[in-house]
């Protein structure tokens, strides 16, 4: 089922989400919801938070860009990440254009370390802890972010915050037209 994705301003994004356990009713359903959800939006992550649950669930997955046929192709690699946590931040960063699906028509250049070290639990409750690098560190940071109550804007300098603050307020307002169902406040 595909779920209502919740705007920047909605207070549920700047909630600290709650880890979870085996025990949180109809888990697998609720990520395979997110993993609906977040291809629908064509993402390549979402965060509970994001559909309105300040809970510790992240779903990434990349799929494929053909530009002939101009569609994606079968999700390539998945990572569910339950109760993720970064351990460790590699000295290396670099900045990647960032967008997010709560934060529409809005990308912009994010500085991050390219490497993480992260501890997870995937949908089996199998412990992961792994030195990862790439699109996949990119992207779980972005999350991680979400679950401590943080977007990506955040991490803009303060003059990068001052020009988008009406697209941001756009956002806010429910002014933007995107191709997903979107929650407002």
């Amino acid at each position: 089922m595909i779920r209502p994705i919740i705007g920047y301003g909605h207070p549920t994004l700047r909630k600290i989400a709650q880890p979870i356990d085996k025990s949180y009713p109809d888990l697998q359903q609720l990520i395979a919801d997110m993993y609906e959800t977040m291809y629908a939006a064509d993402g390549v992550g979402l965060a509970a938070p994001q559909i309105d649950l300040s809970i510790r669930l992240v779903v990434v997955g990349f799929r494929p860009y053909d530009e002939k046929t101009d569609t994606y192709g079968e999700p390539t690699e998945e990572h569910t990440l339950i109760n993720p946590e970064i351990l460790a931040f590699g000295e290396k960063k670099d900045y990647f254009n960032e967008g997010c699906l709560s934060v529409p028509d809005i990308h912009e250049d994010v500085l991050r370390p390219t490497t993480i070290r992260l501890r997870w639990y995937d949908e089996q409750w199998q412990l992961h802890e792994e030195d990862i690098d790439g699109l996949f560190a990119r992207v779980a940071q972005h999350e991680v972010d979400h679950l401590d109550g943080k977007v990506f804007t955040d991490r803009l300098s303060p003059i990068r915050k001052t020009l988008i603050r009406r697209k941001l307020n756009d956002v806010i307002n429910g002014k933007v037209r995107v191709a997903y169902r979107m929650k407002r406040r």
